[in-house]
């Protein structure tokens, strides 16, 4: 284990919970994914500012020139997510995803939109179409104040690197609440085998979200009393999910569905007011922008392959909401709100006391 990965909390598997039935990478993050980068920016200043900036680029070449297969999947759309349409009718990713907090997002799209002119070879370049995802973290954070600027969400950008990625109260996920706990960043992948493909699913998810909470299976929700419907708990959660097997925007689409199996897994309800996206993004091939050639020449995995993908994606996505909660401290914010993290000790008796630990 390298210094940066021993100085982060205890993670679900280290207490001996284990999801699903497929094996992790090795940093079960969704930076096992090759070529993939994770960049964050926290603000924690005074009483009330708990905010930030996540940034996700799925490769290290120039996004708009070399565009990324994608597709978006609505599983609640109380959101503010933006580049929608574009993706879902043209099927490619043409700049970074941000994640942030909802009244952020303009400010988070007019960063992406300077990045993107700024790179070489986009001198030309009129049209921009920005991803940013968000959450509302206004119970923690003193979110009319816009405290998240255009040079937080560059600095984020600028700052993505590969290797282990921090959880919990980082990033976009600094100020948002989780089942009534506080919530957080998390992330998690699964690595099929040979037989399977090999291929790499990773996922990031911000947690922002109610309902009744549920552990490799176990309701620890209602033993801790403490749950939707009982209490307030509502809100939203985002989720990216990057692989490196071959798909298109359909089947990329599809595998974003099952990424919210895996939030329903968790106990997640989609509420109302929940607004719960899913972005998937391939890194196997590009698409560039400008080509001589009026045709693509791609070799895609067939659907009759995809299902243990999405069996990645739904363990991934379980696991990464669950790491989340486990990374979460407990944070006092604006107004003096005060969200306590979750009781792992407590949390750990449970899952072992329903056989779902070792």
């Amino acid at each position: 284990m390298n210094a940066a990965m021993a100085q982060m909390p205890k993670r679900p598997r280290d207490y001996g919970i284990r999801f699903g039935v497929l094996p992790t990478g090795p940093l079960n993050a969704i930076t096992d994914v090759p070529g993939v980068r994770v960049g964050q920016v926290t603000l924690k200043q005074g009483p009330n500012v708990r905010t930030g900036v996540t940034a996700i680029l799925p490769h290290e070449g120039n996004q708009f020139q070399q565009k990324s297969p994608a597709a978006i999947y609505i599983g609640n759309g109380f959101g503010k997510l933006t580049g929608f349409s574009q993706v879902d009718e043209l099927g490619t990713l043409e700049t970074p995803i941000v994640l942030t907090n909802t009244l952020s997002v303009p400010t988070a799209a007019d960063a992406l939109i300077d990045y993107t002119l700024s790179q070489p070879g986009n001198e030309q370049v009129r049209s921009v179409n920005s991803v940013v995802g968000e959450t509302n973290d206004g119970f923690l954070n003193d979110i009319r104040g816009r405290h998240v600027t255009k040079q937080h969400v560059l600095d984020a950008l600028k700052q993505a690197k590969s290797g282990p990625v921090e959880e919990g109260n980082v990033g976009a996920g600094t100020g948002t609440v989780c089942f009534g706990f506080k919530g957080g960043i998390g992330t998690a992948s699964r690595k099929l085998p040979a037989s399977l493909g090999g291929y790499t699913v990773g996922a990031l998810v911000q947690t922002n979200f109610g309902g009744v909470l549920q552990i490799a299976g176990v309701p620890v929700g209602v033993a801790l009393g403490k749950y939707s419907f009982k209490e307030n708990l509502d809100g939203s959660c985002m989720m990216v999910v990057l692989t490196d097997a071959p798909l298109d925007a359909r089947n990329l689409k599809r595998l974003a569905k099952r990424a919210f199996m895996g939030l329903a897994q968790t106990g997640g309800i989609a509420s109302n007011g929940s607004g719960d996206y899913v972005i998937a993004v391939s890194t196997a091939y590009r698409i560039p922008h400008d080509t001589s050639s009026p045709f693509d020449d791609l070799k895609l995995l067939r659907n009759d392959n995809t299902s243990p993908l999405f069996l990645a994606a739904i363990e991934a996505t379980e696991e990464a909401i669950t790491n989340s909660l486990f990374a979460a401290q407990t944070l006092t914010g604006d107004q003096g709100h005060r969200v306590e993290q979750l009781p792992v000790d407590k949390v750990i008796e449970i899952v072992k006391k329903a056989g779902q630990a070792k």
